[in-house]
């Protein structure tokens, strides 16, 4: 309250505000709002078709991951068949060679008692029997059972079967590599 000359107190009157005037939209103003709503809009589409393609491209993933397996699971049953067939090949072609290989020394032994005596004679029957019991031996197991013989004369001397293994590689090495 406010004090006047002779003592009285007036009231004061509150300040009236004027009513604001409104601002008069510009068509610049217009444009960059506008603009930005586009924008936003076109914003938020190309979110959505991102996220569409990512799903799209997901599920594309997946199908293409079975296709795959599936596939896969095909050629490994078939890789297996064809190595069991090449195995029971293998296996007939060997113990055809040991028996063969039995019978020309079985053949060969009347010559050897001949030539060197009847002891070699006797060495040479005996080893040939031998090689036609191993061939008898290799008809009649399965290529599991031949595979299993294997892991257990590996597991009971390795170092035996380590050397084996080398002096078979160095005979092959020699048998197909060429001469320099």
């Amino acid at each position: 309250m406010a004090t006047t000359k002779t003592g009285t107190t007036a009231k004061k009157k509150p300040a009236t505000k004027k009513p604001a005037a409104k601002k008069k939209a510009t068509p610049k103003a217009d444009a960059t709002v506008e603009a930005k709503t586009r924008f936003n809009a076109a914003l938020e589409e190309a979110k959505a078709g991102a996220a569409a393609l990512k799903d799209e491209a997901s599920s594309r993933a997946v199908a293409y991951r079975d296709q795959a397996k599936d596939k896969s699971e095909d050629w490994t049953g078939e890789a297996k068949e064809r190595a069991g067939e090449l195995a029971v090949e293998a296996k007939a072609k060997t113990s055809d060679g040991i028996a063969s290989l039995g019978k020309m020394i079985s053949d060969s032994a009347e010559v050897v008692d001949e030539k060197l005596g009847e002891k070699y004679g006797d060495y040479a029957r005996k080893t040939s029997r031998s090689l036609q019991e191993t061939a008898a031996k290799l008809d009649n197991k399965s290529v599991e059972e031949l595979g299993e013989d294997a892991r257990e004369a590996v597991r009971k001397s390795p170092g035996t079967a380590i050397g084996i293994a080398a002096v078979v590689g160095f005979l092959v090495a020699r048998l197909f590599g060429g001469r320099r």
